[in-house]
């Protein structure tokens, strides 16, 4: 029987029940910027139920259901036949489904397509980013595929349908087809040439038998797979299905598991090929150039999926200290806590407000939004993944010792928050591919013209061009140096961004503390004479 001592007071209400996009007033902000005018309408009203799903009860339920609940691997039946299956929670595939039938496999081919799923996908990292691995990985699929038109043709309506179907049969008898990746070898890591999985050809052409060892392969349930192998004519991608058209499983054979920090309902697996059949996609020898759009895509939805979990981290820290109090007063309004949060938010505003313009240049598609992705997705990439992890991790303290405990939901965020800046390449990976797009004047003509449209706006952005530019002027050693190279290059746009498109206030206070120097290294330490309040008003998730 409860005591007088087991009132509960001063708690925060969970936050559930609110518009996930409507309540995020730079991703609302960016989606209308971009999206056309003929698409506008229509992308608002489809990400506002999105928004209003992803913060219900039962979906953010499902959401823990299935991070608590991680996938299983049966390799044999009863009887002892060889199956290789991953049993997933129920939740797993009710959050997939909605994902899928949300149109976050569907970006290609419509209006507005890019943007309006990058809105979607940096809201349904919130609820859950195990799902949005496999999501991720057919979205991106559609570029690679499209080396080989025949290819293309027939598997691109079935990657961008809004059907879900978990059914492992052939693609060719199912409505709605999933795809993953398995590209990291043991020997190689980021080093894919050191691959040694061969590629045999078979008397059809363009068909081969596999034999070999993939070290990371997630969903390894998709419907089919995109690997690289080597062919005789060199390292070669290939496509590689589940099941083959007579109903027969291929060969894919799941050695284990891995045990992730985070990421944890998704399904992660070493896979052993031992004369797995498969489609040659692309030319032999050109592997990575016709795989190299898919690693494009899937690195734009790290930032997208960082932007996420940072928005979700701020959105948790402000609700809190919202309803919380302290001596004397609400944690809010305190002003060395208001300080914290608004540095936090212009953090996760950044991160948006970069994302969905690099979703905009896929839509826009025209050479110079091309020459500006192949130097922006990388430096974004690097820079916003490294970000969200600090960003998730001083979210947690905000609430204290209810931060540091599993049912707060912080636990999670801050196990997911690495996560991205490893996947599709770390860190260094990005810097060097950063130093490789500048090498082509296009793509630093086009970064440039970007960041030049908002000079004269700021003194603390221009001063920082300036010095982007001298950095850029000399690159002797520059490998050495490429690291802080494409910080800069990440800062001034998300800059130039903000200074165009954010209130003063945002636009202000970033340029102060991440442009000027005017900031400590520390959250927290932004110059106290800013506007501050309208800034962490602006982040908060009102229910």
């Amino acid at each position: 029987m409860a005591g007088s001592t087991h009132t509960v007071t001063n708690q925060a209400p969970p936050l559930v029940q609110y518009d996930v996009f409507g309540s995020d007033r730079a991703l609302l902000e960016a989606v209308e910027r971009h999206l056309a005018p003929e698409a506008r309408e229509d992308g608002l009203a489809e990400l506002s139920a999105l928004g209003r799903t992803c913060g219900s009860a039962q979906v953010r339920e499902w959401g823990v259901q299935a991070d608590e609940n991680p996938p299983r691997l049966r390799t044999h039946d009863r009887y002892g036949h060889r199956i290789d299956e991953v049993d997933f929670h129920p939740a797993w595939h009710r959050l997939l489904g909605k994902g899928v039938s949300a149109g976050l496999t569907a970006a290609w081919g419509r209006p507005g397509g890019h943007v309006r799923r990058a809105a979607a996908f940096l809201m349904w990292t919130q609820v859950d980013a195990g799902t949005c691995c496999p999501l991720s990985m057919t979205h991106a699929a559609v570029p690679a595929l499209r080396a080989d038109p025949e290819l293309a043709a027939e598997w691109e309506p079935r990657l961008t349908s809004v059907i879900y179907d978990r059914a492992l049969r052939p693609a060719g008898q199912k409505p709605g087809a999933l795809f993953g990746m398995g590209m990291t070898e043991k020997q190689g890591g980021s080093d894919v040439r050191a691959n040694t999985t061969a590629a045999r050809p078979l008397a059809e052409d363009g068909t081969y038998a596999l034999t070999g060892h993939k070290w990371f392969c997630s969903a390894p349930m998709s419907d089919a797979f995109l690997v690289l192998a080597q062919a005789p004519g060199g390292l070669t991608c290939f496509l590689v299905p589940r099941v083959l058209e007579d109903g027969s499983r291929n060969v894919f054979a799941l050695q284990r598991l891995k045990d992730k920090l985070g990421n944890r309902s998704n399904a992660s697996a070493e896979v052993e090929f031992d004369g797995t059949w498969a489609r040659r996609v692309g030319e032999e020898g050109s592997g990575v150039r016709t795989i190299i759009g898919m690693v494009a895509a899937t690195r734009l939805d790290c930032v997208l999926g960082s932007a996420g979990l940072m928005r979700q981290a701020v959105a948790q820290a402000v609700h809190h200290c919202a309803h919380r109090e302290a001596f004397g007063g609400k944690l809010l309004d305190k002003p060395l806590m208001r300080n914290v949060l608004a540095d936090l938010a212009l953090e996760s505003e950044a991160a948006t407000t970069l994302g969905l313009r690099l979703a905009a240049a896929y839509d826009d598609g025209g050479e110079q939004e091309r020459a500006l992705l192949r130097i922006a997705v990388p430096a974004a990439k690097y820079w916003v993944t490294k970000r969200c992890a600090p960003v998730a991790v001083e979210a947690a303290e905000c609430l204290g010792g209810n931060g540091y405990v599993e049912e707060s939901g912080m636990p999670r965020l801050v196990r997911e928050s690495p996560l991205n800046s490893i996947w599709e390449g770390a860190g260094n990976v990005q810097a060097l591919d950063v130093l490789r797009a500048l090498r082509d004047p296009a793509t630093l003509d086009a970064y440039l013209r970007e960041v030049g449209r908002a000079r004269g706006a700021d003194h603390r952005l221009d001063a920082a061009i300036k010095g982007l530019l001298t950095e850029l002027a000399d690159l002797e050693g520059v490998e050495g140096r490429a690291r802080r190279l494409t910080e800069r290059l990440a800062l001034v746009l998300q800059g130039s961004l903000l200074v165009r498109y954010a209130p003063p206030e945002v636009a202000d206070a970033f340029c102060a503390g991440r442009l000027g120097g005017d900031a400590g290294t520390a959250f927290g330490t932004l110059p106290p004479t800013l506007d501050l309040t309208t800034i962490t008003t602006r982040a908060h998730p009102t229910p």
